[in-house]
């Protein structure tokens, strides 16, 4: 009798979660909204609706806010969400660098720092992301009021409901227990996610594929990934990865791949792949605006758009192996958009007309039809896409829940 007793009391328990959550996501995304809307979207009684906003309005995550009545009179009463006063500490952590940011809950950046990563173990590199993530915090105490998470994004293969980092491309890890360990630390909720997925994550909450409930992400950079958002939510392998698109092979003769595989797409449309596809051509003696000394990735793609024949057809040849394999994610996912990141879309007048030739001969009618590849509207180097891990675990109630019961 005792435990059907509790088992009813962590089932009503769940429902009343449940319901809160789902009042403050609409609040969030429909704000200001009236009490009588809220109940009308969320199907509940009001007395539910007037209990939660109550519970909210009591932590500081809500608040309530008069509209201009149209007709004259007393002035409606609405809610908005309350995010000036609670910030989220982001982290991107790059190959060899770092960006620290403090944000409001509105995704406001307040202050921001760059960093230096040094060292090649699991160890060295911990070390390194809690001193400075406590300078950080120690050198903006004044200028913050809540701190409500931390979150972090990283290269490599997370399992972010775990908060476990299984593997990174240029240091050797061992399971690495980041989001606990960030817990015990700094005593602060704390997220960790895959960059691209996270910045995939990012560009549906406030970039380029905001307005669309299904898209890709496709960056390219060291290396080139993708982030599917299926129906808001980011799309997640079994253990919290999938759309390793760098890895599809494109030529079986290809140069070797550091994951052992030959002619993965990244061997050849990663900036390094570019940068020495040019040096080589140089050195064979074709002729370019360019030079061995000076083929980064930003002079070629500026020289691309300045008609060089030769770093126009490197980014044409790219764009075309890279439509390919977005050919093939579109016929799998069917998205609304396809969002382009990385420094290569400085070149985007060259490089977006290679894709969409692919896309327009090799993707299924009604799948290409409204389909626009448009470029990033974000900084791929931001700390926006660690502070969408933050966003996410408000709106799923994750993080909303553990403020509403501190």
């Amino acid at each position: 009798m005792n435990t059907d007793r509790h088992a009813q009391t962590d089932n009503v328990d769940l429902v009343k979660k449940m319901n809160s959550t789902a009042v403050y996501r609409l609040i969030d995304q429909q704000g200001p909204i009236s009490r009588i809307q809220l109940a009308e979207l969320s199907h509940l009684a009001p007395a539910s609706i007037t209990r939660i906003i109550r519970q909210l309005l009591e932590r500081g995550l809500i608040k309530e806010v008069e509209q201009q009545a149209s007709t004259g009179g007393r002035r409606a009463i609405s809610i908005v969400t309350k995010n000036s006063q609670l910030h989220t500490l982001a982290v991107r952590v790059g190959r060899h660098d770092a960006t620290i940011t403090l944000f409001n809950m509105n995704g406001k950046s307040l202050n921001e720092k760059y960093y230096t990563l040094g060292g090649c173990t699991q160890e060295a590199l911990e070390e390194t992301l809690f001193r400075i993530i406590n300078l950080f915090i120690e050198n903006h105490r004044q200028k913050r009021s809540e701190l409500i998470a931390i979150a972090v994004s990283l290269p490599g293969l997370v399992d972010t409901h775990r908060g476990i980092v299984r593997y990174m491309p240029h240091i050797s890890v061992d399971n690495w227990l980041l989001a606990d360990k960030l817990w015990t630390r700094f005593n602060v909720a704390s997220f960790i996610g895959n960059n691209v997925r996270s910045f995939a994550l990012a560009e549906h909450y406030f970039g380029a594929s905001r307005d669309c409930k299904d898209s890709i992400l496709v960056r390219l950079h060291c290396g080139i990934s993708a982030g599917i958002v299926v129906n808001s939510q980011v799309f997640l392998g079994n253990n919290g990865n999938v759309s390793e698109i760098g890895h599809i092979q494109i030529d079986p003769i290809g140069e070797r791949c550091y994951c052992g595989n030959f002619g993965c797409l990244e061997t050849v449309t990663s900036n390094a792949a570019i940068e020495n596809r040019v040096r080589h051509l140089l050195t064979q003696g074709y002729t370019s605006k360019l030079t061995v000394d000076n083929c980064h990735i930003n002079a070629i793609c500026k020289a691309a758009s300045g008609n060089d024949l030769l770093a126009r057809e490197i980014i044409e040849n790219v764009g075309r192996y890279l439509g390919k394999a977005i050919a093939i994610m579109t016929n799998l996912f069917n998205p609304q958009r396809i969002v382009i990141a990385g420094e290569i879309t400085k070149a985007q007048k060259v490089l977006l007309p290679a894709i969409q030739s692919c896309i327009n001969t090799q993707v299924l009618q009604d799948f290409r039809k409204n389909l626009p590849v448009v470029i990033s509207t974000l900084d791929h180097h931001s700390a926006i896409c660690a502070f969408a891990l933050a966003k996410r675990s408000m709106l799923n109630g994750v993080l909303l829940q553990k403020l509403l019961a501190s």
